[in-house]
């Protein structure tokens, strides 16, 4: 179906490898379908017992998110009719993935972020390695933590979601192991041993990747983790930043550059995303994150921060977005309200 997924069954493993490597594997809309595709053929199919999702080539990248450029195309020149498309038919690959029958191991080996956390973060086996660089940078570019994020961010401890959706801030493999983001930490030297024998005995997953492999590096994001549980405890923005600024009063240079960075960020999509986070937390069912997160992304795509966040981030590169509103205190909460409302019934995101 497209060149840029390659399918294949190895012995009794569904195996999916990403391969779009000038784009660090980016999600397209056909990619999406290929993997559905693949999932459905092979949840049916008695031969295969696991499925293994990869990338060809290289380290960088496992998956370095969505077909961004595309999505502002839909924003600007088609009311964002063929954006909607895209955020409907990878939420319900996200979804399939979450309710999969068969166990799934996912090699976030490179940069994982956004789309590449949606296929990823529902695998039951996700294996980080040191070449793994994970972040839902989605605030930046005036978009918001989505392919179920609110999901997972939500349901991390110490408040860490929320920081991780407002700031945008990387982790490397080590971190999302302590996070609980990863569940095995390798070294990549490694993986292709421990794929090949995945492959030959697929019953044995757990205890593969249980086996010792030496010991991870000290995950640094656990020292800030005290001052990200105190200062990313509101689900206020306003609350958030003023929680730092007034720690900056005493010359804590970390609350400072958490500041520098909150100030880049569409305020818009921040306060989307503390919302998001704080909803999901409530919900006990995967599929009804999947409506809200599509009645967001349906309304966020033609707001203005995205096509501006995209210009200036990602096209331009100038990194002078002119969000709007242009202040938190500006985002009214009849704005958040109409973003997260209701779509009309034959418009709501529906699983496949």
């Amino acid at each position: 179906m497209t060149d840029e997924i390659l399918t294949r069954k190895e012995g009794r493993v569904g195996r999916i490898s990403l391969n779009r490597p000038k784009a660090l594997h980016a999600l397209t809309l056909d990619m999406c379908h290929a993997m559905s595709a693949a999932l459905s053929e092979w949840e049916h199919d008695a031969e295969v017992e696991a499925v293994m999702i990869d990338h060809m080539e290289g380290t960088r990248g496992f998956c370095a998110g969505g077909d961004i450029a595309f999505l502002r195309d839909s924003a600007l020149n088609d009311s964002g009719a063929s954006g909607r498309k895209f955020f409907h038919d990878e939420y319900q690959l996200n979804h399939q993935l979450f309710t999969y029958p068969k166990p799934i191991v996912a090699f976030m080996d490179g940069v994982t972020m956004g789309g590449g956390v949606g296929v990823s973060q529902p695998a039951k086996f996700r294996v980080a390695t040191e070449n793994t660089r994970f972040a839902m940078p989605e605030t930046g570019i005036g978009l918001f933590p989505d392919v179920g994020g609110g999901w997972f961010l939500s349901r991390l401890g110490g408040r860490l979601g929320q920081f991780l959706a407002l700031t945008g801030a990387r982790l490397k493999g080590e971190e999302c192991l302590w996070a609980g983001l990863a569940t095995h930490y390798v070294p990549s030297e490694m993986l292709e041993d421990l794929k090949a024998r995945i492959i030959e005995r697929p019953g044995r997953i757990a205890g593969i990747l249980s086996e010792p492999v030496g010991t991870p590096p000290e995950a640094r994001i656990e020292q800030n983790a005290p001052r990200i549980a105190k200062h990313f405890a509101s689900d206020t923005f306003e609350d958030i930043i003023a929680s730092l600024e007034a720690a900056m009063t005493d010359g804590d240079e970390w609350a400072q550059k958490e500041r520098d960075t909150l100030g880049t960020k569409s305020p818009q999509t921040c306060k989307v995303a503390l919302r998001q986070l704080a909803t999901s937390a409530t919900l006990d069912n995967f599929a009804d994150n999947m409506v809200m997160e599509y009645r967001i992304a349906s309304r966020v795509l033609t707001r203005p921060d995205f096509a501006e966040g995209v210009r200036a981030v990602i096209s331009d590169k100038t990194h002078d977005p002119k969000w709007d509103p242009a202040t938190p205190e500006d985002v009214s909460e009849a704005l958040i309200d109409s973003i997260f409302a209701p779509l009309p019934a034959d418009e709501e995101w529906k699983p496949l």
